[in-house]
């Protein structure tokens, strides 16, 4: 896991000088002792990638076994145009390198799917994108079993998603308190006597998370989860059905055939809601019409909240989202929901 004793050269101060000043010279020295792992160089991989390879982790490494495709054009920045049919991975290095000489960078042109638990044990935090459900889950569990920090996320046109599961995590919360002290004297009213002064203190805490297994097993035809339903936001079931669309298609929603998909994922959120007890009109028609491409905004959104939460968790600074965050396509707004506690 991530090492305590790392030193900063005067080289590596001068870099991350205003980072220091942000969070911390402990903060600075816990990211730069940290290995990650980058799973999907689509464009939520390379926005994720290049906000930790900033911030100045030691290592990161890029894994993906695709191709670059002139569809990569929506949001994949790391990989040149000319570079069409290369491995997306290694296509990406470079321009990734460039971005940061002290940070270690390296491409793995191989899927994720023949890989066991000594490959992911290698690393602190793994952050797997573009993956199916089933294989989110497996590298969940080998993660979770190695208190391994591990993050899933993807992009859907519009839409788009990040998980987290910490295990058990402590961290450091800034909390601020008022403090009403003496009196001014003389003859004028308590309330004026009174001074009110602020006071911060750094208040050490733990959070327990739970796997995403753990969260797809809700029974939402229970009385508790059933009230819960009417006013959650409908960006988690829609990921169900997201779900449910790649493992049935092997792909994401495609511009190219998007009547054909449209179609599919119409019937696919007819099933798959009321296979989880929940009204079908809490997905409607309109919202399946925005999971199309990747599209470069979006991935850097929802790239952005997720990579801030990475660095959240590896410096142990401030409380993180706990468990799932998700970019809403109707409302154009961020939401966090807590499942499966």
């Amino acid at each position: 896991m991530v090492e305590q004793n790392t030193k900063i050269t005067e080289e590596e101060a001068a870099l991350y000088d205003r980072q220091i000043r942000l969070w911390g010279l402990d903060a600075q020295k816990r990211l730069r002792s940290s290995r990650v792992c980058v799973i999907g160089m689509g464009g939520l991989g390379c926005e994720v990638a290049k906000n930790l390879v900033l911030a100045g982790v030691k290592s990161l490494k890029m894994v993906d076994s695709k191709l670059v495709t002139n569809e990569d054009a929506t949001s994949q920045f790391l990989a040149p145009r000319d570079k069409v049919g290369s491995n997306r991975a290694e296509a990406s290095l470079d321009r990734l390198q460039q971005l940061n000489p002290m940070v270690e960078v390296t491409a793995e042109p191989t899927g994720t799917e023949g890989k066991e638990a000594e490959f992911f044990q290698k690393f602190d935090v793994v952050i797997a994108t573009t993956c199916n459900q089933a294989e989110l889950v497996r590298i969940n569990s080998i993660c979770r079993a190695a208190k391994i920090l591990f993050y899933a996320g993807d992009v859907f046109g519009f839409f788009g998603f990040s998980f987290m599961d910490l295990v058990s995590h402590n961290f450091v919360e800034e909390v601020t308190t008022q403090v009403q002290s003496g009196d001014g004297g003389g003859d004028e009213p308590k309330a004026k006597k009174q001074k009110v002064e602020t006071e911060t203190k750094s208040v050490k805490k733990e959070m327990a998370f739970v796997s995403l297994a753990e969260t797809l097993k809700v029974d939402w035809s229970s009385e508790l989860y059933a009230k819960r339903i009417r006013r959650m936001d409908p960006s988690f079931f829609l990921l169900q059905v997201l779900f449910a669309f790649k493992t049935e298609m092997g792909h994401s929603p495609r511009p190219a055939q998007r009547q054909e998909d449209l179609a599919k994922l119409k019937e696919l959120r007819d099933a798959t809601l009321t296979k989880l007890s929940v009204p079908t009109t809490k997905i409607p028609d309109e919202m399946l019409g925005f999971l199309f491409a990747e599209l470069s905004p979006v991935a850097a959104i929802v790239g952005g909240v997720l990579g801030q939460e990475v660095i959240k968790a590896i410096s142990n600074k401030d409380a993180p989202h706990n468990n799932f965050f998700f970019y809403n396509p109707m409302e154009s707004c961020g939401v966090v929901e807590t499942i499966g506690y």
